[in-house]
């Protein structure tokens, strides 16, 4: 009997973690990708809470990602005149423990690559879901049959436009842009390193700058309407974050005069997904293209979950992904609700002095360290089933 095939959309974090599971539980796993190749680097991401180390520990991988941890860093709050306002600490902003995107992606596909065929450079260009599986039309490669396709290719997804509609229909603006310039600043062993750190940031109303830091060389938040520019114009957009930011103080000048000259340049809008079903016919998103909100601290969590969850419930169904993806659907849509109350632009950049100064008394308050404990709790509240091991799903 032939093994069910799986096509997975997007090898950042998702795709990866998804085609581990998918893999082990027996189905024959192929994942594509539009870039040429896997993204190194990156901002940092994290993992807290006993769901998402038990998660990583079952994966095998959680050793890997504690030897290649960064260390903690602080993000003291500045004014224009650089005197100190506020400290948000390293403990909220990295979580139990932190790495490198770019890295936990290498892991991950570290742990596939020899199992699972991936396809580089390509891109799904059409979805027709039939009866008997769905037909996949690629940018480059031949046109195939798989029994299931998973889109597990980030906020702005491929395979939701293509099997569920429009990004407009699940995607909201939050009403502010973020962008991201340069390699990660932060520096250390990066062989179980947990130094402590500090990066500055400068708040006015309604912009944040920071230098440096486990994000990237600069990174840039504020409050904007929904923008038109053209995905793959960085020079356009460089040009939208030196307009939004001229005439700050503190560092910001310097920054802008060094913008031009770093790689890695990325804009894009903060935003949350808001869907009724993460499933359509033998079609499901994960991760962020199901349930994503931008900056929030959720997102790498809840998609490596999220992928446990549903190749467990597919490997305990046997196969039956019309039954599998009910369940997934029912557990996650409980898990990721408490996520939907996150709001990272109104925290980092406050519209008015008065709503910066609010913020700052509130990082030092006792409620601030209840807001920390509701997110931690967030983060684990869900059963974490011990799914069996199969064979092979037929």
């Amino acid at each position: 009997m032939r093994k069910t095939t799986a096509l997975v959309s997007g090898a950042s974090i998702a795709g990866p973690a998804l085609a581990y599971w998918l893999n082990r539980y027996g189905f024959e796993v192929t994942v594509v990708e539009k870039a040429p190749g896997l993204r190194p680097g990156g901002q940092a991401v994290d993992f807290t809470g006993t769901t998402h180390l038990t998660v990583l520990e079952r994966m095998g991988i959680l050793d890997d990602i504690e030897r290649r941890q960064t260390g903690k860093t602080d993000w003291v709050l500045v004014d224009e005149s650089g005197a100190r306002q506020g400290v948000i600490t390293g403990d909220f902003l990295g979580g139990d423990i932190e790495i490198l995107r770019g890295d936990l992606s290498e892991i991950l596909y570290s742990r596939t690559a020899s199992d699972c065929e991936y396809l580089f450079g390509d891109t799904i260009t059409a979805l027709t879901d039939t009866a008997d599986g769905v037909y996949v039309e690629f940018q480059h490669a031949p046109a195939r049959y798989f029994d299931l396709v998973f889109g597990c290719d980030g906020i702005h997804s491929r395979v939701r436009k293509l099997a569920f509609g429009p990004e407009s229909d699940y995607v909201k603006h939050e009403g502010y842009y973020y962008a991201l310039a340069g390699g990660s600043h932060w520096e250390g062993t990066r062989e179980g390193a947990r130094e402590r750190a500090e990066t500055l940031g400068c708040n006015t109303p309604g912009r944040f700058a920071m230098a440096g830091g486990p994000k990237a060389a600069q990174m840039y938040v504020f409050a904007s309407p929904e923008l038109d520019f053209e995905r793959d114009d960085f020079d356009a957009q460089r040009r939208i974050v030196a307009e939004k930011f001229a005439g700050m103080g503190w560092e910001v000048p310097r920054m802008l005069a060094e913008l031009p000259l770093l790689d890695g340049f990325y804009l894009d809008a903060l935003a949350k997904v808001s869907m009724k079903h993460y499933t359509n016919g033998r079609v499901a998103l994960v991760g962020d293209a199901a349930y994503g909100g931008t900056l929030a601290g959720f997102g790498t969590g809840l998609a490596v979950v999220g992928a446990y969850v549903l190749a467990g419930e597919l490997a305990a169904a046997n196969g039956d992904h019309t039954a599998a993806f009910a369940r997934y659907e029912e557990i996650m849509k409980r898990y990721t609700r408490k996520s939907d109350d996150a709001s990272p632009g109104r925290f980092m950049a406050p519209r008015t002095a008065r709503g910066i100064k609010m913020r700052n008394w509130f990082l030092g308050s006792r409620a601030f360290g209840l807001m920390v404990k509701y997110a931690e709790n967030a983060k684990n509240d869900i059963d974490l089933i011990d799914y069996p091991e199969m064979a092979g799903v037929r």
